[in-house]
């Protein structure tokens, strides 16, 4: 299982000030590399702010930095930290928005490339995603970590719909059984709103609940959904 990131990113992330050192040019949304100083070090991280968004037909304008922040919000809840800390800032250089940590890895690496160990240990991405509604997870956004193998999961922007939106590439365990390990945690989602409600809808957090309601009464990762698009596109 994962371990939870540094205390010290945490409060640099939250409290430290940070410059714009240049931008990604993948990609529909803005999304700016920064350098943030806290207490005498320099983190990178990923800036991304809301008034950059390109507007979805169907998800709120500006809400896809505060789907960021919620999905690294679930991470946690279900201590399987792979999504890198994230926070919501006020104060960015272009707005509010956004603030991830940023991760060093080999972007040839990803999973349609992956060990046939390394796909083995994908099972809490795809249940997280379940919980998500994750209505974009790519190949390259799922990776290791170069020095530690830490596992992370990055561009969370188009999660937490209300309508069932699950679109991945992530399908290798569909039919299994979930791990009681991995299944725990959701013992106490009851207790999630709170944690939720400066990120998401009223109505998007209920449905998190309920999706995470019936993971504990089926126990099963699900199956491609009949009728629907069941892939992100493009798929890496």
């Amino acid at each position: 299982m994962n371990t939870p990131s540094s205390p010290k990113i945490q409060a640099a992330l939250r409290n430290g000030n940070y410059e714009l050192r240049g931008q990604f040019m993948l990609g529909s949304n803005y999304t700016f590399l920064v350098d943030v100083h806290h207490e005498g070090a320099t983190f990178k991280a990923v800036y991304k702010p809301s008034k950059g968004e390109q507007p979805l037909w169907d998800f709120p304008d500006n809400t896809l930095a505060l789907r960021e922040v919620a999905a690294y919000q679930l991470s946690e809840a279900l201590d399987f930290h792979i999504v890198p800390v994230t926070v919501y800032r006020e104060d960015g250089p272009h707005g509010p928005g956004s603030l991830q940590q940023y991760i060093e890895y080999d972007v040839e690496y990803h999973y349609f490339n992956f060990t046939v160990a390394d796909k083995e240990k994908l099972r809490p991405v795809v249940l997280f995603d379940v919980i998500a509604n994750n209505a974009d997870r790519k190949g390259s956004h799922v990776f290791f970590e170069d020095v530690t193998r830490h596992l992370f999961a990055i561009d969370h922007g188009i999660c937490f719909h209300e309508e069932s939106k699950l679109r991945t590439v992530l399908w290798d365990f569909a039919g299994q059984a979930i791990p009681d390990e991995l299944l725990a945690p959701l013992s106490s989602a009851g207790s999630w709103f709170s944690r939720f409600e400066p990120y998401l809808s009223p109505g998007e957090i209920e449905a998190l609940l309920l999706r995470a309601e019936e993971l504990c009464s089926s126990k099963v990762f699900p199956r491609p959904l009949q009728g629907r698009r069941a892939y992100p596109y493009p798929p890496v």
